[in-house]
C-alpha cells in the first residue's frame, strides 16, 4: 500500500485562534490518518510575540503533536519550506502584508485566512488580483459561522425553497465584549477595522446567502456606550462601538438587520437568526443549536422544531465545531488540486468586509451609504 500524502501546515499569529486551529488540525489530523487518505501534519508557528510561540508550543505538546518549529516571523515561516498550507490568524491589520508575501512568494502555499479578509476595502481588491496571478494555490476566507450546524441546517431549508422567496433576514447577536489580545489591538478601528468588519463580517456573510443576492445599500446606528470606556492605551481610549443596528438592502428587494449587542452576558443564546420568505419562515439559535420552519398555510401548529447536528464535527471549540468543517472543506480543496474552489472565496471575503465598512460609513455620517461608493 501506497504511504499517505502529508498536507504540512503552519499558523502565522498563535494567539487565541492561532491555538483553537491547531486543536483543530490535531483532531483532524487523528481522524484523516484513521482513514488512511492523508497524511495532516503542524510543521510551523510563526509569531513575532515569544509568549504566543512559547503557548503554541506547549499546545503542541499537550495535543500529542510533534513538536513544530517556530519562527519569529511569516517570512522565515515561508523561506524554511517546510509547509504547504499556511493559516493566518494573526492581528486584522496584518493580513494584508502577510497574504501579499505568501500569495507572491516563489514556492505555493494555500491559505486559510481568518476573517476579516483585509481591514479595508482597498487592501481586499489588492489581494484578490494578485491571487488572480496564482492559479496554483488555494486561498479560503475564514468565515465559518455559515459551518454551524443549525446555520447549515437553516442555509438548506433556505436553498429547498421551503420558505419561498426570502424577503427579511433578520440576525442578532447578544454577547460577551470584546476579549483581551496581545498589545490590545482589537480596542481601535484602525486595527481591527471597526466592529462591523471585525465582528460582524460572519453575519453579513450569512445574509448574503440566505438572500442569495448582493447588497446594493447600507443603514446603520451605533455606539460605544458600555464597553471600555474606562479602558486607556498608550493615552488613547477605544473607539470600538459595542452595539449597533445595521439595515442591508439587497439587489433583489430583499432586506437583511443586524442587531448586535456586546453588552449582553445574560443571554441564553448568543445568536439568534430568523429568514422570513413569502410561503413560511425559519429560525436558528446558536449555541442551544435549535432550528425552527413553519409556513404560513399551517400557522403556529405547523411549526417543526429540530436539533441540528453534524456527526462530522470531532471537536467543538469556540465556535460550535464550525472551525473543524471549515478544515475539513480546506483540505478537501487542497486535495482536488485545483478541481474544485474554497468553500468560501475571496469575493465572499471582499464583500463581508464591505458591507461592513458601509454600516461603519453610515454610523460615522447619519446616512444611506451605497455598495456602490464602497466598492469604487
Amino acid at each position: 500500500m501506497a504511504a499517505a500524502a502529508a498536507v504540512r501546515y503552519g499558523i502565522v499569529g498563535v494567539g487565541m485562534m492561532g491555538r483553537e486551529h491547531l486543536h483543530n488540525l490535531a483532531h483532524l489530523a487523528a481522524e484523516v490518518e484513521r482513514e488512511q487518505s492523508v497524511k495532516v501534519r503542524v510543521t510551523g508557528l510563526a509569531d513575532p510575540h515569544h509568549e504566543s510561540l512559547r503557548l503554541g508550543l506547549q499546545l503542541a505538546d499537550e495535543l500529542g503533536l510533534p513538536a513544530p518549529q517556530t519562527f519569529s516571523g511569516h517570512r522565515e515561516l515561508l523561506g524554511s519550506g517546510l509547509c504547504d498550507a499556511v493559516i493566518v490568524s494573526s492581528p486584522n491589520m496584518t493580513h494584508y502584508k502577510i497574504l501579499m508575501d505568501i500569495i507572491n512568494h516563489p514556492q505555493p502555499h494555500h491559505i486559510l485566512v481568518e476573517k476579516p479578509l483585509c481591514t479595508t476595502v482597498q487592501d481586499c481588491k489588492k489581494v484578490i488580483e494578485a491571487a488572480k496571478q496564482r492559479p496554483d494555490i488555494i486561498v479560503q476566507v475564514g468565515l465559518e459561522y455559515r459551518y454551524m450546524p443549525p446555520v447549515a441546517k437553516l442555509i438548506d431549508i433556505v436553498k429547498s425553497g421551503t420558505l419561498g422567496q426570502v424577503r427579511m433576514v433578520a440576525i442578532r447577536e447578544h454577547r460577551f465584549p470584546f476579549l483581551v489580545k496581545v498589545n490590545n489591538w482589537n480596542r481601535f478601528n484602525c486595527n481591527s477595522g471597526g466592529t462591523l468588519v471585525e465582528k460582524c463580517c460572519h453575519f453579513f456573510d450569512l445574509m448574503r446567502l440566505f438572500a442569495a443576492s448582493n447588497p446594493v445599500r447600507v443603514m446603520a446606528s451605533g455606539a460605544i456606550d458600555v464597553n471600555h470606556k474606562d479602558e486607556m492605551y498608550d493615552g488613547k481610549v477605544p473607539d470600538i462601538i459595542d452595539n449597533a443596528y445595521v439595515i442591508v438592502e439587497f439587489d433583489n428587494g430583499s432586506r437583511g438587520m443586524l442587531d448586535l449587542c456586546m453588552f449582553a452576558e445574560g443571554s441564553r443564546n448568543e445568536q439568534e437568526i430568523s429568514v422570513v420568505g413569502d410561503i413560511g419562515k425559519g429560525e436558528a439559535l446558536v449555541p442551544e443549536s435549535i432550528v425552527r420552519f413553519g409556513n404560513r398555510t399551517e400557522g403556529r401548529d405547523g411549526v417543526v422544531t429540530i436539533m441540528a447536528e453534524d456527526e462530522r464535527i470531532k471537536y467543538q471549540g469556540l465556535h460550535h465545531g464550525s472551525s473543524y468543517l471549515e478544515h475539513l472543506n480546506f483540505l478537501s480543496a487542497i486535495r482536488a488540486q485545483g478541481a474544485s474552489g474554497p468553500s468560501v472565496n475571496l469575493s465572499d471575503g471582499l464583500l463581508s468586509v464591505a458591507i461592513g465598512v458601509a454600516g461603519q460609513l453610515s454610523i460615522e455620517q447619519g446616512r444611506f451609504v451605497t455598495m456602490e461608493e464602497v466598492l469604487g
